[in-house]
């Protein structure tokens, strides 16, 4: 038997743009087919499943956003500047991208959780690896006394993961640029105040 060859990440990030813009439960099999190049049944021999492509193209999606932050993340500015700046590339996102497919994180909760525990596993597993990320960075700004706080980095990084979340759902209806910004502005301020 034959291997099918084809270019996974293209694939992936295929099928992750197709889930963002339609969400999980609507984006079809034939969606897919056209989105990737493939037919069905590499679909199913490579990834098993709608679920299966969903779930790579999660892990896809996790991976690019990681490689995103960590080159923000690696020049040698303050680490404040740094996550101001990081707050305006989510706005940005929000209002240059459709608003189908600001986040693939925000759109699968809302529309998974509870669902399928797998996919809800997985999720979560996204969201609590970006906040230790989140976490890192900010323990790393305590250190360098860039800001003082009462709480730990773990509860500073879960009040911005909210927040940054919060931001994305709120751009579903409303992609007013100075609205958007006020509120990474607000979420910034509260954070190193």
């Amino acid at each position: 038997m034959r291997t099918a060859e084809f270019d996974t990440e293209f694939v992936l990030r295929q099928a992750m743009h197709a889930f963002m813009q339609y969400g999980y439960a609507k984006t079809s099999m034939q969606k897919l087919k056209e989105v990737t190049h493939l037919h069905p049944g590499s679909i199913y021999a490579a990834y098993g499943n709608k679920k299966g492509l969903f779930l790579a193209a999660t892990e896809q999606y996790q991976k690019d956003r990681n490689q995103q932050f960590t080159a923000l993340f690696n020049d040698q500015q303050s680490i404040l500047s740094t996550l101001k700046h990081y707050l305006t590339v989510i706005v940005d996102e929000c209002i240059e991208g459709e608003v189908a497919k600001v986040c693939l994180l925000t759109k699968s909760i809302s529309e998974v959780e509870g669902n399928d525990p797998q996919i809800c596993t997985v999720l979560r597993g996204n969201l609590n690896a970006y906040e230790h990320a989140l976490a890192e960075q900010l323990q790393k700004a305590l250190n360098n006394n860039e800001f003082v706080s009462s709480k730990s980095a773990q509860q500073l990084a879960r009040f911005l993961v909210m927040g940054i979340y919060g931001i994305r759902t709120y751009a579903l209806t409303n992609q007013d640029p100075k609205s958007l910004q006020q509120l990474a502005d607000d979420l910034f301020a509260a954070l190193v105040n």
